[in-house]
């Protein structure tokens, strides 16, 4: 098995040296689904929300959360994102919101964690609009769907 890099030799935390890496074209994409009542669906696909548009709310969270990731997730390293995409899928089957992120950077590291971070916080932001009419809302299935770049080269979910 691989060690974790975040530790040295005497299992102290730390922040990963990326110094000597060549500056690449990096991408994650990553996903998440918030379930709720059809009603309080109905209020967000229809944009009758009392406190506005809770999409694009949710989308401006989304992006605003992946550009603090470094302030957030302790061992990050700050990046410079050249681009970080939000979109939304209404599954009105299943009464929820599919959200998906893409980050890119040209840069010596990943920029999974900004993608994750964006998915994580537009969910959250959804729940926080639509709280007051619906409590029981379900955050499921975050996770990575892919990343591209670097050393490691290309992964897929």
């Amino acid at each position: 098995m691989t060690r974790l890099t975040h530790f040295d030799d005497s299992g102290q935390a730390h922040m990963v040296d990326v110094g000597g890496k060549a500056a690449t074209a990096r991408r994650a994409v990553a996903e998440g689904v918030i379930r709720m009542l059809p009603a309080t669906f109905a209020l967000v696909k229809d944009g009758g929300h009392k406190k506005g548009d809770v999409l694009g709310i949710a989308r401006v969270a989304a992006i605003m959360a992946a550009k603090k990731t470094w302030d957030l997730i302790p061992l990050c390293h700050p990046i410079a994102l050249t681009r970080l995409a939000v979109e939304f899928e209404l599954l009105d089957a299943e009464s929820a919101v599919r959200i998906a992120a893409t980050a890119e950077c040209m840069g010596q590291t990943g920029v999974e964690m900004e993608a994750l971070t964006a998915v994580n916080v537009g969910l959250l932001t959804i729940y926080d609009m639509c709280k007051a009419v619906d409590r029981g809302m379900e955050i499921t299935g975050v996770r990575l769907l892919e990343k591209d770049g670097g050393k490691s080269g290309r992964w897929r979910a």
